[in-house]
């Protein structure tokens, strides 16, 4: 049995540790920010401190999305493999010279050259994904990775805190840099390959497993996925995707600076509930997952989230208990984390292996959204006197237009379900 499921080693464990180290260095912003030498020593104080600490998400986020839409195209070209382990070495820099940085404007920079960098990792994920599972296998193959990206921040704010509290905060982007320079990386030389029929580990009878549903629907996906840029869905759940970023990033950036500044929890506190509400994103991507793949209702599911993120953020701002109201943030993060999964599912159904680095590189692009939300959010904070009720306020708004979107692709899949019903069960490979 082991023989046959190769696939779990050489692919979703390089990718799960890719995204569980690269979310850390990613928001782990979130919680270094709200460290006061840090702050001081980069000059981020003042009436505008908001604002350019919601500068430094928004820099990043631009440079993450825009790299994405190139980086699909590369990927397409060069294979997913190089093009991972160049990225790698591109953000392993970038830490070292976060760490090293003794202005704002240092920072900035190193930021800006993080999200270029980071930007080849949802077109490479998808790439793998694509190439290497069974698309009946899709919702938890997709799963593996992001348990990664949300796993990777849930700890990565403890352990964060920890090093910042014992050391400094620039040992903590040396402890980052130095996870991808010993870990991922050699992770991608040794583990992975392009396509299952280059690696030498991969069986037979596994490679016929991944190519098996293929031959079964190639008139299906010839018809379906040729261009996915025609599928009006494709570009629904582009938008989906555009709100979710806008919500994620707004909600995981502010979430320890509204804990401690709102509601007036301690370092220990803030640590806690922000590591629960990464928790909390992991639970649905692993429920999406599984549910996912046995409804075949990913839109369904997608359309339920952004109407229960709507709830929990209103309920937040009313909320009298501060621990109520931060659980319920991170519920409405949660969700979101949900949507990020079903959104990449998607990305796969109307894409071919040969099409997926570009479809998912202009999904990716969608987190510039999360640099406009972490921005505007400081921006608004400043100009309320550092209230938050406004800027949460914009969240749920964002989270109805979502919800809208969504509502139009509910019909169509309902359709399909049942002109293909669910099939049989098959004995595993």
């Amino acid at each position: 049995m082991l023989q046959r499921q190769k696939r779990w080693l050489y692919i979703a464990v390089p990718i799960f540790f890719f995204w569980f180290f690269g979310q850390i260095d990613k928001v782990g912003i979130s919680v270094i920010q709200t460290d006061p030498e840090f702050l001081n020593a980069l000059g981020m104080t003042g009436e505008d401190k908001n604002a350019k600490i919601g500068l430094l998400s928004f820099v990043f986020t631009i440079a993450y999305g825009i790299s994405n839409l190139f980086w699909g195209f590369i990927i397409d070209k060069l294979g997913a493999r190089k093009t991972a382990i160049a990225g790698l070495c591109v953000w392993t820099l970038t830490m070292i010279s976060s760490g090293l940085a003794t202005s704002y404007e240092m920072f900035l920079v190193s930021r800006i050259i993080l999200g270029f960098g980071e930007g080849m990792m949802i077109p490479v994920s998808g790439k793998f994904i694509s190439a290497w599972f069974n698309r009946r296998e899709l919702g938890r193959a997709q799963a593996s990775w992001l348990t990664g990206n949300y796993l990777g921040p849930a700890l990565g704010a403890i352990v964060l805190v920890l090093v910042i509290s014992a050391l400094h905060w620039q040992a903590a982007f040396f402890m980052l840099a130095a996870f991808n320079l010993f870990i991922n990386i050699p992770m991608f030389i040794f583990l992975t390959r392009n396509t299952p029929e280059e690696h030498p580990g991969v069986s037979q009878e596994e490679l016929a497993f991944i190519r098996q549903e293929d031959d079964e629907e190639k008139e299906v996906k010839s018809a379906e996925n040729k261009s996915f840029a025609q599928d009006y869905r494709f570009w629904i759940v582009w938008f989906g995707m555009l709100v979710c970023s806008f919500l994620f990033f707004g909600i995981s950036i502010w979430l320890p600076t509204y804990l401690m500044e709102a509601k007036g929890f301690e370092r220990e506190g803030m640590t806690s509930i922000t590591s629960l509400s990464w928790l909390f994103a992991l639970g649905f991507v692993v429920t999406c997952g599984i549910l996912a793949d046995k409804t075949r209702r990913p839109s369904l599911m997608a359309t339920i989230l952004f109407a229960m993120t709507a709830v929990l953020l209103t309920i937040a701002v009313f909320a009298p208990n501060p621990v109520a109201a931060g659980v319920c943030m991170g519920l409405a993060m949660g969700c979101q984390g949900g949507v990020f999964h079903l959104s990449n599912m998607l990305i796969i159904k109307y894409s071919t292996p040969e099409t997926a680095g570009r479809a998912a590189g202009l999904m990716g692009f969608t987190n510039i959204m999360g640099g406009f939300s972490s921005y505007i959010m400081g921006w608004l904070r400043d100009l309320s006197g550092g209230d938050f009720s406004t800027s949460i306020a914009m969240l749920i708004f964002a989270a109805i237009l979502g919800l809208g979107a969504y509502v139009f692709t509910i019909k169509k899949e309902s359709t399909e379900l049942h002109l293909t019903p669910l099939p049989a069960q098959k004995v595993n490979a």
